[in-house]
């Protein structure tokens, strides 16, 4: 199938269009879903003002463990908002529909499976699990239920990414043999506001976690413990193993090895520096790069072909044909299509989650696709622990060391 420039932009146009439509006709759409939000961080308050931006959503319950963050949680929510510090309080209350989960990572499994065992629809941050054996148990859990669980790939609900699905699909790449990603972030450790102790119940935080004295940098790093996180492996690479996953047709890698270290922040576990590189079936190889010590050009991915480049990140899309001239005084042609992104995905990825909580559709970030993408990211840190290349083993879904 041929596809012309301005096919693929009115393609564009008609997706951007389509997304506007779908979240008019919403409003109209049953009753309000009634929303609790349990782990009320930053991206949890992100995702809460988002909401408040969708139309046939009440946020009605807010939790948190420390209170500072649930009296803000509380304030986005507005008055008549529920407060508790106890997430199981939420999930017995029959009047709330569905429940986002922002806390730490070694929570997920519990407060999804949780949810889901109480009737609830899910939104749960990416990645979907702490261990690879937690994501199988949530897949067979989850699929086994009516409910509907999002997770926070908001790649897989965002026009241009959507875009550049169809492009792969198009063959306009040909051979695709490699596929770069990365992702560079500046953390300076420490920077953070004081904890006053009195307004944490810090046992609970850590929950099902080996007991630890509290720390600040655990407290507002966690990702970065291997307690409670994965590091940039499961934080950020996750992002983009799932649009590999998704654009090429696979669910996991043949192989991986990767090689990290502390070269600038010694306070944390997972290291600041890593570079990936996955072996995966249909003959490609994926790399991922990142470092938090610096944070110019940000994170994103390229795909390479014999017959053209397509690279993607949350600002752009550009297809590159690998037999065009180079426009002059650079080292590449001038882009066969360009599309700046209409805005933040997040927003489509919530409304996606709505409607398919009236539709009882199956979300675009369903459970077996975040368990695949989250499970190829500790595939790579059982590589970067062990210090050598293991291999996936899809028979068994283990591990061969």
């Amino acid at each position: 199938m041929s596809y012309t420039r301005r096919a693929f932009l009115t393609a564009a146009t008609g997706m951007a269009v389509g997304v506007r439509l779908a979240a008019s006709t919403a409003q109209g759409a049953n009753e309000r879903v009634r929303v609790g939000v349990i782990g009320t961080g930053g991206r949890a308050r992100g995702l809460m003002n988002h909401l408040k931006r969708l139309p046939g959503n009440e946020m009605v319950a807010v939790c948190d463990v420390y209170e500072p963050r649930l009296l803000q949680a509380a304030e986005i929510a507005g008055a008549g908002a529920a407060k508790v510090n106890d997430y199981r309080r939420i999930l017995d209350d029959r009047q709330i529909d569905a429940v986002v989960i922002g806390a730490p990572d070694h929570w997920h499994k519990t407060m999804t499976l949780d949810a889901v065992a109480a009737g609830k629809d899910v939104y749960v941050e990416k990645p979907v699990s702490h261990s690879i054996a937690e994501g199988a148990e949530m897949v067979k859990a989850i699929e086994a239920s009516k409910q509907i669980v999002q997770t926070g790939t908001q790649q897989r609900s965002w026009d241009h990414w959507i875009l550049g699905k169809q492009i792969i699909d198009s063959g306009r790449l040909g051979q695709i043999t490699f596929v770069h990603t990365y992702w560079y972030q500046h953390a300076t450790p420490g920077n953070y506001p004081p904890v006053t102790l009195e307004q944490l119940d810090w046992k609970r935080w850590l929950g099902a976690a080996p007991e630890h004295p509290f720390q600040p940098e655990r407290f507002y790093n966690w990702r970065h413990f291997w307690d409670y996180g994965g590091g940039c492996l499961t934080d950020l690479m996750t992002h983009w193993i799932d649009v590999v996953h998704w654009y090429m047709d696979v669910d996991a890698p043949l192989t991986a090895a990767a090689t990290g270290r502390n070269y600038n922040i010694k306070v944390w576990e997972a290291p600041d520096t890593v570079d990936a590189t996955l072996e995966f079936p249909r003959n490609f190889l994926t790399a991922y790069l990142g470092t938090y010590v610096s944070r110019v050009d940000d994170g994103g991915l390229e795909f390479r072909g014999d017959r053209g480049t397509l690279k993607v990140d949350r600002t752009r899309l550009a297809f590159y044909r690998d037999d065009a001239a180079y426009a002059s005084g650079t080292l590449a042609p001038e882009p066969d299509i360009y599309v700046r992104s209409s805005g933040d995905g997040t927003l489509t990825h919530l409304q996606n989650w709505l409607d398919c909580i009236r539709t009882r559709k199956l979300p675009n970030a369903h459970i077996r696709v975040a368990h695949q993408a989250a499970r190829t990211s500790h595939i790579a840190n059982a590589a970067m622990r062990a210090g050598h290349l293991v291999r996936w083993n899809a028979a068994s879904e283990k591990i061969d060391s």
